[in-house]
């Protein structure tokens, strides 16, 4: 993997360095568990030094015209496009993903390099009327300078680019700092993409550290005007507590405890299918899940019968293998812990139609059904291949269990009547939720995001435009004003 070697670097205003802390961050790959690189963490003078770098690039940048800005993109598209092979490798070999998710994921980041070359042109000044006589308003859309972006480890390149792309497109510059686990995919991969490109240097930074070594620097830097974070609950109170702290914008996406709830006239088939590929897809690891299936008590064992059927066809194993529909795990600890989950439910009462077991990384499926309704594990995310089947009576109860979670990120609602779909999901507390189809879902253009613990503001189209830039008065008096003294 020597691709991997040449990419182990901290990327600072233009040049591909070493990081100066005492340390290193070990990439494994989490089938094999072999290394595919050590990279030196970056220290919290580093971090000052991509911030201080990003600022003074970027005051040329946001005065270059979009349409100039807008090349770079098209050309990062060419990139992704000619090297696509070697991308997905790449996913598979860092993350674990499957050939299947590896496609997806670069679908998807193909598509949000598309939208980031229209966003350069999307930001439009207004003019609006006022009281005063001969007073003319200005309203300027201004980039905000510099952005700070936090990527997780499950869609990493996807979801720096879906930050990234549009913070540059719209005229900011960038420090990226991707997960831990996943420096390459979510770092410094999209940095080598944006350099390939042309992007001109000092306005992508990729600091490739841990809180351990910087603490909150990233969070805490002067320069950056705006965070987003994708990640845990946990860690985005954090980040958005420091952030109000220094006055910042936090942009967050959060974690999610998505409900697919089976309607009494669903297609059972169809939605057994729907709720499969939800909860399964990237060995459950993704933030808009189908955490829990919901389902008429008319239809559950019908519904229960069909989806273990087919839980039982994934296959399990080598995400290499284009046949395996569920890979790792991205490391120990979080195999560790949904096994542990899963036993621990089962020994509450729970029954296990499946009950998975962990081989390395590999945690095969588990379904589970008969969960205590006071169960913790009702209400928590799931970052795993679990499946918890809970029985409903109607509509209403329906509505009451799928909003009985902290969370609200997305959701599906599953029925032979459209818009009575569209009644229930008007009643659920989510940011996104689809009818006749499967929770996970992101398009270039549509609001992305969360209510509740699920996160603050949002991503996608014109989301973009409000979360990466600010708004600037300037007024105008045509004649003259009088003061009162």
């Amino acid at each position: 993997m020597s691709h991997f070697t040449d990419l182990a670097h901290q990327y600072i205003d233009g040049e591909w360095k070493p990081g100066s802390g005492s340390w290193d961050i070990i990439d494994f790959n989490p089938y094999t568990g072999e290394k595919l690189a050590s990279i030196t963490v970056a220290t919290a003078g580093e971090v000052d030094q991509a911030y201080r770098a990003a600022e003074r690039a970027q005051v040329e940048w946001a005065a270059t015209n979009p349409y100039t800005r807008r090349l770079v993109f098209e050309r990062a598209l060419r990139i992704v496009e000619d090297r696509e092979a070697e991308i997905a490798e790449t996913i598979v070999a860092e993350l674990g993903g499957t050939r299947l998710k590896a496609a997806f994921e670069l679908h998807l980041a193909k598509e949000f390099l598309r939208e980031a070359v229209q966003l350069a042109l999307r930001p439009e000044g207004r003019i609006l009327p006022s009281p005063v006589d001969g007073k003319e308003n200005r309203v300027y859309r201004l980039p905000v300078g510099v952005v700070g972006v936090i990527s997780p480890f499950n869609f990493p390149f996807l979801l720096s680019i879906k930050s990234v792309a549009p913070a540059l497109a719209l005229g900011n510059a960038v420090v990226l700092k991707p997960h831990q686990n996943t420096p390459i995919c979510g770092g410094t991969l999209v940095a080598k993409v944006l350099e390939e490109a042309g992007l001109p240097k000092g306005l992508l930074n990729v600091v490739v550290t841990d809180i351990a070594e910087i603490g909150d620097a990233l969070l805490t830097h002067p320069v950056p005007k705006v965070i987003s974070f994708t990640g845990s609950d946990r860690v985005g109170r954090h980040v958005a507590t420091v952030c109000a702290q220094n006055f910042k914008h936090a942009v967050l996406e959060l974690g999610g405890n998505s409900a697919l709830i089976v309607l009494d006239d669903a297609d059972i088939d169809y939605a057994v299918d729907a709720a499969v590929f939800s909860r399964f897809v990237h060995q459950g690891q993704v933030c808009m899940a189908a955490n829990r299936i919901l389902v008429d008590s008319r239809l559950e064992a019908e519904f229960t019968e069909k989806f273990v059927a087919k839980v039982k066809t994934l296959r399990v194993g080598d995400p290499a293998d284009p046949a395996t529909h569920i890979g790792p795990l991205i490391n120990s600890q979080q195999a560790e812990a949904v096994s542990s989950l899963v036993d621990q439910t089962v020994a509450a009462g729970a029954t296990a139609l499946l009950h998975g077991s962990a081989d390395g990384n590999v945690v095969s499926p588990s379904v589970l059904t008969g969960i205590p309704a006071d169960s913790p594990v009702l209400s928590q995310e799931i970052f795993g291949p679990v499946a918890l089947i809970v029985p409903f009576d109607g509509e209403e109860e329906a509505v009451r269990i799928a909003n009985d979670t902290p969370y609200g990120l997305s959701g599906a609602v599953h029925t032979g009547d459209v818009e009575r779909g569209v009644r229930v999901a008007q009643r659920i507390h989510t940011g996104m939720i689809h009818i006749n189809d499967g929770t996970v879902h992101d398009e270039p253009i549509v609001p992305f995001g969360g209510e509740k613990h699920s996160g603050i503001g949002r991503l996608n189209g014109d989301a973009m435009v409000d979360a990466f830039t600010t708004q600037k008065w300037i007024s105008i008096q045509h004649g003259r004003s009088r003061f009162p003294f």
